[in-house]
């Protein structure tokens, strides 16, 4: 099996000579950001992004998105395992993050649940963008925190004469990951072909030391003696801190993960159109219970531009995405819950020609899609969710400045089904229910050049959000984060206004930004605890008042979606210099505050302040990189949210030092080796933003090896 693997990384080097010949005519395609419609360059930006590609990505690959982008400023890592994680950027989460894939959002289940991982596979991925801030305009009013747009090449949209490709072989690593990717491009000029295959296969995470907290063991609420609660009682809230996860390994943390893609596109003179269809499959354990989650996920996709349009609108864009998600949970070959997400969205875009200085586009947006949640652990009802949106985006350049704009309205459909569990008697998740909202954003913004080197930007903006349908109709025992959790079908739409800025300098292949933020909401939808126990009497009909009582105890606290106000503000810092020809020093870091205005202390699993530094050295075909990332204490937990049967609990600093040395082998193909260490002093890290923090530590010291090419 390692020969195959071997051999499907190295298919490259076994190119016939014809290729080789052909080289002068093939160029690799590039990805323009897609931050902005009009296409302008990541310094031209107003709003804070950053972009991921190219050889820094590829040598910066984890196992997640998340854990991807985790060195960027303000991201962090909502980990629920080493398989699993979603963005967290300035402390927001679930609905706040959009995850789109070429433009389009991603349809699956992690925003509804911690334990459930994104469909995308950073392996295949050839540019990430990361738009830190309300970038509610172009992508949806939800997305108030940020936008992480994953970007392949699986709809070509350049002409191609001849064959580019990539490769790569990686085995290591904490959780000892055995993966290979394999990325082709065909072309006959005007007709294109892609294919891409990738596999990952993962065994139990190496920890140092016990996966339970000393904190947490401290409290009471762990103890190795209690035994866990029968899995088929929908009271068994407090198994996570019940069970042994592991000491030296994390339990039950392993991954299997295959996938894979072909696309077409017929590209003309003014432009193209082309479709692909992708598969996603993966299988994981589970941190809290042991059980499997079996992921499987199609996705159909159809994008065309046409340009020069002769008219008024110069340029027409338009994707389109039909997405069939689903997964099982079981307890060996019992399915305990199936989760299934089907939905088609897309965006309709039109760029004007100038008119009077000023450059935009107008366009639509609309997402139409419905969950269903079946099984004993389902604590949502099924429920659609149809959104249509209209928005504008202009910019006025001003010589070297730069003033932008816009407006989105969208209006919002969210039903529930209602029924559930003895749904006869209608009185688990109620009545079928539909709740409509209207939301409205804008923002404006500036770019200010001081001088050849020195910029300011400035942003300011209104964003609304409608609640999501979890949000507004769950009603049950949660049992990933074991929380009890209620919806409020009386929930208002969220609703923020906020303040963004930032000032760039750049010399050269030197640069150093400094960003800040506030953004003050007068309705923030959080899950937060009340001094109600959940009650069980419609699954326990008959019993005594003894039984009834101890049905109570079992269940935790009830945790209710709620509408507070709050504020979240924060800094970011990044620069780089080259202190020698081939030395570069780096500098990183972050720091956010959320707090609960309404009750008092703060919002949780927020990241505490992180400072990081770097040195990389390039010559010739070597090149070898030093980073240490320091995490401070983060003490600012809340007292007003629930967490798996206690209170968030303060987290330890930690010093994560890494590294990593490249070789580039001399050969007519483009090969390099890398090697990678992380962890180097075998800390006890564990991220504050990730619900299991406790009980699921991060890996310990790990070398992973690797091979790289492209053609």
């Amino acid at each position: 099996m390692k020969l195959k693997k071997l051999a499907l990384a190295l298919f490259f080097i076994s190119v016939n000579e014809a290729i080789a010949a052909e080289k002068s005519l093939i160029t690799l395609p590039t990805t323009p950001v897609t931050g902005n419609p009009l296409g302008v360059g990541s310094d031209e930006m107003v709003v804070p992004i950053s972009i991921l590609n190219g050889r820094e990505l590829s040598l910066r690959r984890e196992n997640t998105l998340a854990e991807t982008l985790n060195g960027i400023p303000g991201v962090s890592n909502s980990s629920f395992g080493p398989s699993v994680g979603r963005p967290v950027i300035r402390g927001m989460d679930s609905d706040r993050i959009r995850i789109l894939q070429n433009g389009i959002n991603n349809l699956d289940a992690s925003n509804l649940s911690f334990d459930h991982g994104v469909s995308i596979d950073p392996l295949i991925i050839e540019q990430i963008d990361v738009i830190r801030g309300p970038a509610t305009l172009l992508y949806g009013g939800g997305a108030v925190g940020g936008v992480v747009n994953a970007i392949d090449h699986r709809i070509p949209k350049e002409k191609l004469e001849g064959i580019t490709g990539r490769g790569e072989v990686r085995y290591g690593g904490a959780n000892l990951e055995q993966s290979n990717a394999a990325v082709v491009d065909i072309g006959t000029g005007n007709f294109v072909m892609h294919f891409d295959a990738y596999n990952r296969d993962s065994k139990n995470l190496r920890i140092p030391g016990n996966a339970v907290s000393r904190r947490l063991e401290s409290t009471g609420y762990w103890d190795k003696d209690i035994q866990p609660s029968d899995p088929d009682e929908k009271g068994g809230g407090y198994a996570p801190y019940s069970e042994d996860h592991g000491r030296g390994r994390l339990l039950n943390s392993q991954s299997e993960t295959r996938g894979g893609a072909i696309g077409a596109s017929m590209i003309f003179d003014r432009g193209y159109a082309g479709v692909s269809y992708a598969k996603h499959q993966t299988n994981y354990g589970s941190i809290v219970k042991p059980v499997l989650i079996d992921m499987d996920s199609d996705r159909f996709d159809f994008a065309s531009e046409i340009r020069d349009l002769g008219t008024f609108f110069e340029r027409a864009k338009f994707k389109a995405a039909y997405t069939d998600y689903l997964h099982h949970e079981k307890d060996g070959s019992k399915i305990h819950t199936t989760f299934k997400n089907k939905g088609i969205n897309g965006t309709f875009e039109l760029t004007h020609v100038p008119l009077f200085g000023l450059k935009g586009v107008i366009g639509t947006q609309f997402d139409n899609g419905r969950f269903d949640a079946l099984g004993h652990e389902a604590f949502v009802p099924n429920s659609k969710t149809n959104s249509q949106s209209v928005y504008v985006y202009e910019e006025l350049p001003l010589n070297q400045h730069k003033l932008t704009f816009g407006l989105r309205h969208g209006k919002h459909n969210v039903a529930s089904q209602g029924g559930g569990e003895e749904e006869d008697e209608g009185f688990h998740f109620g009545n079928p229910s539909t709740k409509k909202f209207n939301t409205n954003n804008a923002a404006i913004g500036g770019l200010y050049a001081l001088n050849d080197q020195w910029s300011l930007t400035g942003n300011v903006t209104h964003n609304e959000r409608a609640p999501s349908y979890f949000e507004l109709f769950a009603k049950g025992m949660h049992v990933a984060t074991a929380t009890y959790e209620q919806g409020d079908a009386g929930l208002r739409k969220e609703r923020s206004n906020g303040l963004d800025g930032q000032i760039r300098w750049k010399a050269g292949e030197d640069s150093l930004t400094l960003g800040a933020y506030y953004t003050n909401f007068s309705n923030f939808i959080g899950l937060l605890s009340t001094n109600n126990p959940a009650k069980a009497e419609d699954h326990h009909e008959g019993d005594s008042e003894e039984e009834e009582e101890d049905h109570h105890n079992t269940y935790p606290l009830i945790s209710q979606f709620t509408g507070i106000k709050a504020i979240f503000k924060g800094v970011e810092l990044e620069g780089k210099t080259m202190l020698t020809e081939n030395l570069q020093f780096n500098l990183r870091g972050d720091y956010v505050d959320a707090q609960d205005k309404t009750n008092g202390g703060y919002v949780p699993r927020i990241a505490p302040l992180k400072l990081g530094t770097g040195l990389k050295y390039e010559f010739n075909s070597f090149g070898a990189r030093l980073d240490v990332l320091h995490a401070f204490r983060q003490d600012r937990v809340s007292t007003n949210y629930n967490y798996q049967g206690g209170k968030e609990l303060v987290t330890d600093s930690y010093t994560n030092v890494s590294m990593m040395a490249t070789y580039k082998l001399p050969t007519q193909y483009n090969l390099e080796a890398f090697t990678r260490a992380n962890n180097l002093l075998d800390e006890e890290i564990r991220e504050h933003t990730s619900f299991l923090k406790d009980i699921a530590p991060m890996g310990g010291r790990s070398l992973m090896i690797g091979l790289r090419g492209e053609f």
